[in-house]
């Protein structure tokens, strides 16, 4: 795992200054503490910053073909380049590595932009090729490498792996976008393409951008998910069809010169990697896991059971409440790390427990995207139902009913699940659109139009952040309702949540993380299932579970469901209150025009005595809040306007 980062001049081939591009480069050091390399042309400037994992004593990069024509930096693995590098010497390309890297650069040269789609594995890159002066970005079908980006006068082209390379550049203006606040405040992050900022861009998974110079930069989408394949596949035949792709996703993700581990929840992903890879490792496998004082969300008694089972090589860490205290720097950490808003509060213990990770290995194995795969959400079960039952009475009848016993049926948050029906009466009588947000939002309209101030709703003009999944749910129209909401989430909230939250805490640790259920070819297979195979009876990830009985325990397959985050809404009670108190009064949150402090207030007051349960909500605020600190503290000029959405900050041209 690395990080790139460049320069291009689409346009001409102006010369940029060496330490625009050295800056650019040490602004993403940590997520390559192994060494750095440049390579600088007229109208050209490459970066890499490595994590040594496959050739420690070649693959350093940027690489070049023999004749120095071609040039290319990666981040990332592709897990099939043996089979591609026979095949490319089939085709009488010689090699001088033992690296991925280079079957980049020839399967260029055999395919032509064609060659993304030969890459199984998770990848950002950029190639050049001198001779055509074409420059070619691209990332994985997933996701999960990121990719930033800014044009500016439909001229220059600024990427790196994190915001931090393109603020190191000075081509952002960093301007904060008032749709992105709205996106952010409803999921918890800001999804692809967008950022923060107005002028920054995040190159969609299964995308690629090729730019000729002299002509425009031409964006492609070259995988999406097949919503046409449909299997007919019995279940003993799925099971056993399940445990060998697993096992060779593992397999494939196993490659390394370098220690390997995995993470170790307890639940059932986790626990299908351990297990598979104890079943490939001829020594015990490393693992880890991090637990809390409350039990309700401490899984360390069952990490250990599936540890001791497979006799693995265990490690385990408690994340206190008061590793979140002011003085403890945990929040400002996180928000530098994420660099734009983000409230994934599973962050927090995520990046802890690659740091302890770390202690023994340079590559980590999990379980992501099992639920998304295999139908693991809860969600997903009440969208099912929701569907069966929205389709039982037309629009005009619904929309009036439902809607009428929402607004009368009060708000019970803390109460049993069974009893919290006022969600349920708002997405029945809603379209599919508006039921779908209405399940995935992390702040509801009533709450997110409470705090805002009539400034932010003008500067919205009517945008609501249901427009992001509006085309997924279309394109899926009609067809299967489980398969409709793992689409919408294959594109928001994976790519924009899930894998963000994973990449940047490993990679701010200095740890690479692979996860074998995002193999596309092994998630486009449990795409393509009878959703009756993934959740049957009630029970979700059914065959899943069916595949892994003979390899873990029962009780950890049929518990509930945890998930894998912290104890937060009773912190926010107790030992972060004045934490949270404080946020919501801070300068630079109301300083913005944006948010009522009456209505911020009226959050805390209710969350604190017990009346409502904001903690998403008040986790979400608190986030922008430290990273509007951060923004303004490190660029707010002297004497700049306090609307932190027109900041003009300097720009930096860093070309000579």
């Amino acid at each position: 795992m690395c990080g790139i980062a460049g320069l291009f001049d689409g346009r001409g081939r102006d010369p940029f200054a060496p330490s625009l591009i050295k800056n650019m480069a040490d602004a993403i050091a940590h997520r390559g503490p192994d060494g750095e390399g440049f390579h600088t042309a007229p109208g050209l400037a490459l970066a890499h910053r490595r994590l040594a994992i496959i050739d420690l004593s070649g693959g350093h990069q940027p690489m070049f073909t023999p004749g120095g024509n071609l040039a290319v930096v990666f981040n990332g693995e592709i897990y099939n380049f043996m089979e591609l590098r026979r095949e490319l010497e089939g085709l009488g390309y010689h090699f001088r590595s033992r690296s991925d890297t280079e079957v980049i650069l020839h399967a260029w040269q055999a395919w032509g932009v064609q060659c993304v789609r030969r890459f199984s594995g998770m990848f950002a890159f950029a190639l050049w090729d001198s001779r055509a002066e074409t420059l070619l970005i691209a990332r994985d079908r997933i996701g999960e490498k990121p990719l930033y980006y800014t044009i500016r006068e439909n001229r220059w082209l600024a990427f790196g792996s994190e915001l931090k390379a393109l603020h190191a550049s000075g081509w952002s203006s960093r301007k904060i976008s008032a749709q992105a606040i709205e996106d952010y405040l409803s999921y918890g992050y800001v999804p692809d393409p967008k950022t923060i900022y107005t002028d920054v861009h995040k190159l969609p998974p299964g995308h690629m951008m090729c730019w000729r110079r002299g002509a425009d930069p031409v964006l492609t989408a070259y995988w999406d998910l097949d919503l046409e394949s449909a299997h007919r596949i019995s279940e003993a035949d799925a099971q056993a069809e399940l445990h060998q792709r697993l096992h060779k996703a593992v397999g494939d993700r196993l490659i390394s010169d370098v220690p390997l581990g995995a993470f170790l929840s307890g639940g059932v992903d986790s626990s299908a990697v351990v297990a598979h890879m104890a079943g490939l490792s001829s020594s015990p496998v490393k693992t880890c896991t991090i637990g809390f004082g409350e039990s309700s969300h401490d899984e360390r008694a069952y990490a250990r059971k599936l540890a001791a089972r497979y006799r693995t090589d265990h490690r385990e860490r408690v994340l206190p409440p008061d590793s979140l205290s002011p003085g403890s720097g945990l929040l400002d950490r996180i928000s530098h790390v994420y660099d734009e808003p983000f409230a994934d509060m599973s962050a927090l213990p995520t990046y802890r427990v690659c740091a302890v990770a770390r202690e023994q290995v340079t590559v980590a194995l999990s379980g992501d995207g099992g639920d998304e795969g295999f139908g693991g959400y809860r969600r997903y079960r009440f969208h099912l139902r929701e569907r069966m039952a929205r389709s039982l009475l037309p629009q005009g009848i619904r929309g009036p009913l439902f809607g009428t016993l929402a607004r009368l049926y009060p708000q019970l948050d803390r109460a049993p699940r069974f009893l919290r029906a006022k969600n349920t009466f708002t997405e029945l009588a809603q379209d599919a659109v508006g039921a779908y947000f209405t399940n995935v939002a992390i702040a509801a309209d009533p709450v997110r139009r409470a705090i805002y101030t009539p400034r932010l709703a003008s500067a919205l003009s009517g945008y609501h952040a249901k427009s992001v999944i509006a085309p997924m749910i279309r394109a899926t129209e009609g067809r299967d309702p489980l398969l409709q909401a793992q689409y919408v989430d294959l594109k928001t909230w994976l790519a924009g949540r899930m894998l963000v939250k994973v990449d940047r805490a490993s990679m701010a640790n200095g740890l690479e993380v692979r996860s074998p259920f995002l193999d596309h070819d092994l998630f486009q297979w449990a795409a393509s299932l009878p959703a009756a195979l993934k959740i049957s009876g009630g029970e979700q990830k059914y065959i899943l579970k069916k595949s892994l009985e003979p390899h873990v325990p029962h009780e950890l397959l049929y518990r509930p469901k945890q998930g894998f985050g912290v104890p937060l809404s009773a912190w926010l009670r107790g030992p972060l209150l004045p934490t949270i108190q404080r946020a919501m009064t801070s300068p630079v949150l109301l300083d913005t025009g944006y948010f009522h402090a009456p209505a911020l207030n009226t959050l805390v007051v209710e969350h604190a005595g017990g009346r409502r349960d904001h903690t998403a909500s008040l986790w979400a605020l608190l986030m922008l809040e430290r990273f509007l600190a951060r923004e303004v503290g490190l660029t707010k000029p002297e004497g700049a306007s306090a609307d932190v959405a027109d900041y003009k900050w300097p720009q930096a041209v860093g070309h000579e």
